[in-house]
């Protein structure tokens, strides 16, 4: 069905583990506005569109949106590998890792799991594109967010 390239569309190299930073960009994973639900809503909307051209759109974006969510799980991973139990502890990464250990698990930074219900598919195109255009200005907002949050230059 596609072609899989076996690196990441943007490198990451993140030298300094930091639970606190992590629970941040997981938003960007699983959040309301994150990549999984945009993903899933471009995939979803475009059975509805009336043409093929409209429809591969949604399908080409929706899969480059699968690309961000493998960056944003590796800057989380990590972000997360080599945490000794105190800074687990200290940066309240204990809850998640209770669960998850550090295996990564859609979730707002908030902690609220991911569900269908963060992102929409009407079945109506214009209702759609409009939804589409909402969805990108919260995730920019959420990316905007998260960078006055995160000085280290590595994970920024």
């Amino acid at each position: 069905m596609w072609n899989y390239e076996k690196r990441l569309q943007y490198p990451v190299n993140i030298t300094q583990p930091n639970a606190q930073i992590a629970q941040v960009i997981m938003s960007q994973y699983g959040g309301p506005d994150g990549e999984m639900g945009a993903s899933m809503r471009y995939l979803s909307q475009r059975f509805a569109m009336p043409n093929r051209q409209a429809m591969g759109m949604l399908t080409d974006i929706g899969t480059e949106e699968l690309a961000h969510l493998e960056i944003v799980a590796t800057i989380v991973t990590q972000l997360t590998r080599n945490l000794s139990m105190e800074e687990i502890k200290k940066y309240g990464f204990d809850k998640y890792y209770v669960d998850h250990t550090i295996g990564i698990w859609p979730q707002a930074a908030g902690g609220i799991p991911f569900n269908a219900c963060e992102f929409q598919s009407k079945g109506d195109p214009i209702t759609d594109l409009f939804e589409d255009m909402a969805a990108e200005q919260k995730a920019r907002s959420t990316y905007d967010n998260i960078l006055r949050l995160v000085k280290d230059p590595e994970v920024a």
